[in-house]
Formats: structure tokens, sequence, C-alpha cells
């Protein structure tokens, strides 16, 4: 008999409001992300809207992207906006010099994808753009005047060019990082000068119209203390961003697609890592400021396997494992809805856990993909306090609870995902809310695949959810979840 474990919704407790930004997406001009999976500009072999596939046009807009990050990732305090504006055949070629390294070959950008075609992208799939300034080897300069070549409505020399390549309306970019990673591949600052290279950038970026600053964050907490004390003016800051990878920075959780069983629940408990991030910044805003002004941004996450490596660009095969893993972070993401505020996965297309690949003809989801289709229900709904009763499995960087869950509630219904995290067992799950299940419907990912299962172009189609199989025992509901499985429930009650 299958182990039973229970998930009770506090239907009466609700935290927040999930930001549809959580439900974000990152991409870097890093391998075939941009070049090759997304522009293409005269390919001949894809049907393509504006230099753009429309396979992964289609495929992303599908999916509900809602927040898109880019030029970067490391790439951005390389870049330099003016490169990538005007007719393309004027855009000056340039040495990428972060994403050349272990490679044989000299990488280099052709910045025939710049502002306008991003924001186009932007446009074609329905989600916010958030574009990450210059901070490490720019100047608050160059990105005051990329705020004011995005945002500004008036008749300046910006605007004016603006209008001659294609916008003469204003993009209203409402998101800006200010540097990525600054403590690392954007300059390795010292938190105190990051602080103050920080209010130098902010306060001229937002008085040229920057609504939201995204401040770089680390995992370090004494990093991002140091940080806050250093800047004096937290009001500059609407944002602290926490990038966190599992898999391979950190102990060892074997490849995308081979582990052995101490791997598999390794990897699972590392994950589990994003949550203590958040959490971690959160007591660090509160120290100097509040939670309330200044919300969390996870704008890089997602799983690093050993085989990613620069010269293959950061690919990697996108396992079931990967997918299970990344619904329990999204249930993290639910129970701290009161405090993250946007979340972006890395990366969007054929790099790292994408939930997009591409061939030279083709494009196909992942199983990530399938995860983030049937958590859109939460995007946009409220939170409800959750609490999990199950077993825990034993692992060397601590204890991982096998079964996650959360849950939201909207106009019609409440709706719960819930993840089982065992590799080879089936768990039975009762679900109960305050009131009496009355109906439900669901849906469960992975039925009838092995972990180490991943996404092929003439395999993607055998991902996709089966109808859950759902009783309602005693007023509440129970689900049987096969191992390494996803479900997503729609409930009403009374």
């Amino acid at each position: 008999m299958s182990p039973t474990d229970t998930v009770r919704v506090q239907t009466h407790d609700e935290i927040d409001r999930v930001n549809p930004n959580v439900h974000g997406h990152f991409a870097e001009h890093l391998g075939r992300c941009i070049y090759g999976g997304i522009w293409v500009s005269d390919d001949d072999q894809v049907q393509t809207t504006d230099g753009m596939r429309e396979d992964t046009l289609e495929l992303l807009s599908d999916l509900g992207l809602n927040q898109l990050r880019w030029p970067g990732g490391c790439f951005a305090d390389d870049y330099h906006w003016r490169d990538g504006i005007g007719p393309r055949e004027d855009r000056p070629r340039r040495p990428n010099d972060f994403w050349a390294q272990g490679q044989e070959e000299t990488y280099e950008e052709s910045n025939e994808f710049g502002t306008e075609e991003f924001l186009r992208l932007c446009r074609h799939v329905d989600a916010e753009p958030f574009l990450a300034a210059n901070l490490g080897s720019g100047s608050p300069e160059e990105a005051r005047r990329w705020v004011e070549y995005c945002n500004n409505e008036g008749d300046t020399a910006l605007t004016r060019e603006r209008a001659e390549n294609g916008s003469p309306e204003p993009h209203d970019v409402t998101y800006w990082g200010v540097g990525n990673e600054n403590w690392g591949c954007g300059g390795r600052f010292d938190p105190e000068t990051y602080a103050n290279e920080f209010r130098r950038f902010a306060h001229f970026m937002k008085l040229a119209g920057a609504e939201e600053t995204v401040a770089c964050g680390h995992i370090n907490e004494d990093w991002n203390r140091r940080f806050f004390a250093e800047l004096t003016e937290p009001d500059l800051v609407d944002h602290l961003s926490v990038h966190r990878y599992y898999g391979r920075f950190g102990p060892d959780c074997g490849s995308a697609t081979e582990f052995d069983r101490e791997e598999y629940y390794r990897f699972f408990a590392h994950s589990l890592q994003v949550g203590t991030d958040i959490d971690d910044a959160i007591a660090t805003i509160d120290t100097y400021a509040s939670t309330d002004d200044i919300g969390i941004a996870v704008d890089e996450w997602g799983a690093w396997h050993p085989e990613a490596e620069s010269e293959n660009g950061l690919e990697q095969e996108n396992s079931v494992r990967d997918a299970v893993a990344a619904a329990g972070v999204m249930d993290d993401f639910n129970h701290r809805a009161d405090a993250i505020e946007m979340a972006n996965l890395a990366q969007a297309v054929n790099v790292l856990q994408c939930v997009v690949q591409t061939d030279e003809e083709a494009a196909w989801p992942t199983p990530t993909y399938q995860v983030f289709d049937l958590y859109q229900p939460h995007a946009g709904a409220t939170a409800l306090r959750t609490v999990v009763d199950t077993e825990e499995k034993e692992t060397d960087i601590g204890d991982l609870p096998l079964v996650s869950a959360s849950a939201t509630v909207g106009e019609d219904a409440t709706y719960v995902t819930v993840s089982n995290r065992h590799r080879t067992d089936e768990r039975m799950v009762r679900v109960t809310l305050d009131g009496e299940v009355r109906d439900t419907s669901g849906q469960v990912l992975f039925s009838d695949h092995d972990p180490s299962d991943y996404s092929a172009r003439d395999n993607a189609d055998e991902f996709t959810a089966d109808d859950a199989e759902i009783a309602i025992e005693d007023g509440s509901l129970v689900v049987d979840l096969p191992p390494c499985s996803v479900a997503g429930v729609s409930i009403e009650s009374t």
C-alpha cells in the first residue's frame, strides 16, 4: 500500500498575491539561447517573424512567459547597449569575453539582436521586459541614456533616434537591473564599493524614468548586510536579487541523466537551498528596511549540471528529475508570495534548465516547460498557507521532504500543486481544505517516465500531462502520485 501524506490547505490564511513575474525567464547572449534559439534573421529553414523563430515564439507565448530578463547574466556587464541599435549592417562586432572562456575559437557578438529586437520579442510573447544595465564596465551616464532611450516620451535626440529605429512610442520598461553578480563576473566588487556604485547608477537611472531597480545580491548574507550598511539609502532599491543554481555548484548530484540513488535525493535537497536563500535575504532586508518596500528577485535559478560547460554553450539535457525539482522551487515561491516579486529561470531556450529546445528545423518543449504550464493557474492568484505532513529522506546535506505542495485561490477555485520526490515509490496524498471538497479535476505529469528521461525533438509530446486519478473521501480528496511526478488539482469546495 502506498504511503499516505497529508497536505492541509488553510483556505482562510492568505499569504499574498502570487506576482505573475515570479513565472519569469532569462535570455542571455550565451550559446544558442538567442542566436539559433530565438533569432535566426533571414534563415529560410524555419518560419520567422521579425527575424525570430515562429516555433519558439509560439511555445513561449503559450507558456505565459510573464517576464523576460536580458541581456545577462555575466554578458550584461560587458554589454554596451548602443552597439545593438540602428541598422544591423552598421552594428559593430565585438568579442564576447565571458563566454569565450574555455573555447578554442573566439566567441564574437554580432549585435544583430539588440534593444529593439528584445523589446519586440517581449511584445510577441506578452512578457514584461527586464533589462540588466552594465555597471561593471559601463557608466551611470550610459545606463541613464538607455533608460531615456527606452522610456522618455519627450522630443530629445534619443527619442528621435528611437523613432528612427521603428519605435516612436516609449517602450515603458519598468524593471532595471543595476549590474549582475558584481561580486564576481560583474567586476569583483566588494559590497561597499558596489553600494557606492549602485547609489550613483540608481540615482541617475531613476531620474531618467527607471521605475523599479534591482540591486545585485549575494547568497553570502554578510555581503548583503555590508551592502545595505554602506548604501544608507535603501529607497533606491526596489528589489534585491538572489541567484541560486543547484546540481553543479555544491555536493555531487550526478549529471542531468546519470545519477545513483544518493545523487538523486541530494539534488532535490540542494534545490531546497533556493528557499533558504530567500529567507536569508528577507532577514537582511528587514534589518535595514522592510520587505514591504524591497522585494526579492530570484532572477537566476535552476539546475546546472557538470556537463554544461562554456565550450558547449552551457547546454545540458533536461530531465524529469530537473522538472520535478523546479516544481518544488515554485512551491517555495508560493509559500513566500508576500516577499518574492519576480523570478527568472535560467534560461529560456537551449541553455541550462531551458523550457524550449531547438535544432535547425524545429522547436520543442522540455519537461520543465510542462511544469511551468501546469503552474500557470497560480500566477496572479492568492497564495494560501499550506502545511505538508510527509516522510523525509535523510541526505548528507539535510533532510528532504518527499512531498512538496502549494496552493492558491482564484476567482472560481482553489488550485493545489503537489509533487512526489520519491525515486521509485508511488505516494497517496490526502488534500484537506477548511471546507468540504465538492468537485475536483486535475492533471499529472511524468506518470510513465523514469527520472532520467529527457525530451528530444522526437519524443517531446510524451511528456505532456495525463488526467490525474482523484477520489473524494470524507470531504477531502486523495490523489495517487507516481514516483517523481507532479500534479495540479483544481478544487471547488463548500
